[in-house]
């Protein structure tokens, strides 16, 4: 299989080559590696690309053949190093697959290797004292995003067409707007993290994919989505499968859209454009689009989110014992150590405040978003940031003044994760620099079907597909 007809497909076009006999798995895996060996060097996006990858067991599935990359944090693979961006955890391997791993395997897709996060998946910027900077395949000086910048930069520079990502406030939907990808962060419970990460984050993470096309995102839904026992809770289920929903017609739906800062970061004026755009087409479909205010305060996003994140360091110490390992600056970055810092004098009465804060998120959003079927935002309001500016390899950043920062340029992401609603962002748009911009689409809960359905609208009336980042 040669690299063109290789980088033209997406997961489910490569699927329908394996099934047709038009190519074999080994054909494609092999594809897949002279990929990464021409570009990851300059990407660093894949940490490790396996050496038995030709020879795992071929598997029928729905995406048989397809090469995967399993991201450096959350679904575990047994036998297989999972290092989270840290040196604290250099040399660590899985004992058990989690979940996910096992769907990957069951629907034919080939674990390839991993990808690269920041530590500990805490920052939109990936890049580690461990690993180094991982770069943008649409321009090397900016970020790819984070946390899942790995998973997005190998999946934008053609090395796999489908990648595994997860998203606690924002990392699956930032590096999909950074690297001109679809990334969908679903409804809370609809992906398991078991059997040891169920409702992980107290419920802001979800795993799931980024991915290139719409039809893509509906058929990992298909693969991934489904309860597991020991699951915290069941959400509704489907209607039908999220692939059907491609051939369902979308109703005529009240949208809100957000054309103002919800935060301390402006909106950069190609943003709003690309927004205003993506809000015409939806008007020229029928739909109601109307301007709302930002339904919550960005202290309370500051407060509550980066709160639980905090929350998720306190177990490092008892880790750090176990492994006969240091807590200091020879293991852990300056921000995840002065993060740590902040959560050890955390007092009991503070860590009611964060739960409570975000209980009143989800109040708020509820309350002021009632009515309204969907609605539309930014997905970053600025174009894609350089390296470094929210990284926690910075030695001149407080944990206040990280947090601030952080949370400024998310602040229309991470209040989805606290009410568990499902949100997608699509690469709608281009700045002036060439880069993407992703628009996002937040549903109700449990709305997937209705996200694919308007995703599939958008990717039929602004195509995508014509604008890629390396050739």
């Amino acid at each position: 299989m040669d690299q063109a007809d290789y980088l033209a497909q997406d997961a489910t076009g490569l699927a329908v080559l394996v099934r047709s006999g038009a190519v074999s798995q080994g054909e494609v895996i092999a594809a897949a590696r002279a990929r990464h060996d021409a570009v990851n060097p300059a990407l660093n996006a894949v940490l490790e690309f396996y050496d038995d990858a030709e020879t795992l067991p071929d598997r029928d599935g729905p995406l048989s053949g397809v090469p995967f990359l399993r991201k450096d944090i959350g679904a575990a693979e047994a036998g297989r190093l999972q290092e989270c961006g840290s040196r604290l955890l250099r040399g660590n391997r899985a004992t058990t697959d989690g979940h996910f791993i096992t769907r990957a395997r069951n629907a034919g897709l080939k674990i390839v290797g991993r990808s690269a996060i920041p530590e500990f998946a805490f920052s939109g910027f990936t890049e580690t004292l461990l690993h180094g900077i991982t770069r943008n395949p649409w321009s090397p000086d900016h970020t790819s995003g984070g946390s899942s910048g790995g998973a997005a930069s190998a999946v934008a520079a053609g090395i796999v067409p489908i990648a595994h990502a997860s998203d606690g406030g924002g990392s699956i939907r930032i590096p999909a707007a950074c690297c001109g990808l679809v990334g969908l962060n679903p409804s809370r419970g609809r992906v398991s993290g078991g059997p040891d990460g169920q409702d992980s984050l107290f419920g802001l993470a979800r795993a799931f994919v980024l991915c290139r096309s719409v039809r893509d995102m509906a058929l990992a839904l298909d693969i991934f989505a489904g309860p597991e026992a020991g699951d915290p809770f069941l959400i509704p289920p489907p209607e039908r499968p999220f692939v059907a929903e491609l051939d369902q017609p979308t109703p005529r739906l009240r949208i809100a859209i957000a054309r103002g800062a919800w935060g301390s970061i402006p909106v950069d004026a190609g943003v709003l454009a690309t927004l205003d755009a993506t809000a015409a087409i939806l008007s020229l479909q029928g739909h109601a689009v109307e301007e709302i205010a930002s339904p919550v305060n960005p202290a309370d996003i500051a407060q509550g989110v980066m709160g639980a994140f905090n929350l998720g360091l306190a177990t490092l110490p008892d880790l750090a014992r176990k492994l006969g390992r240091p807590i200091d600056d020879s293991m852990l970055e300056p921000v995840t150590l002065h993060l740590l810092d902040h959560t050890l004098r955390m007092t009991p009465a503070d860590i009611m405040a964060v739960h409570e804060t975000l209980r009143r998120i989800r109040v708020e959003i509820a309350t002021k978003t009632a009515g309204y079927d969907a609605i539309l935002t930014p997905t970053l309001p600025t174009t894609t940031p350089p390296h470094g500016l929210f990284a926690t390899t910075r030695t001149d950043l407080s944990a206040q003044g990280y947090m601030a920062g952080d949370t400024s340029l998310f602040t229309f992401l991470s209040p989805f994760n606290v009410t568990g609603q499902p949100s997608v962002s699509l690469p709608l748009g281009q700045a002036a620099n060439g880069l993407p911009i992703g628009i996002q689409i937040v549903g109700p809960f449990a709305g997937e079907a209705l996200l694919v359905r308007l995703a599939r609208d958008l990717e039929q009336a602004l195509p995508w597909h014509a604008r890629r980042a390396l050739s």
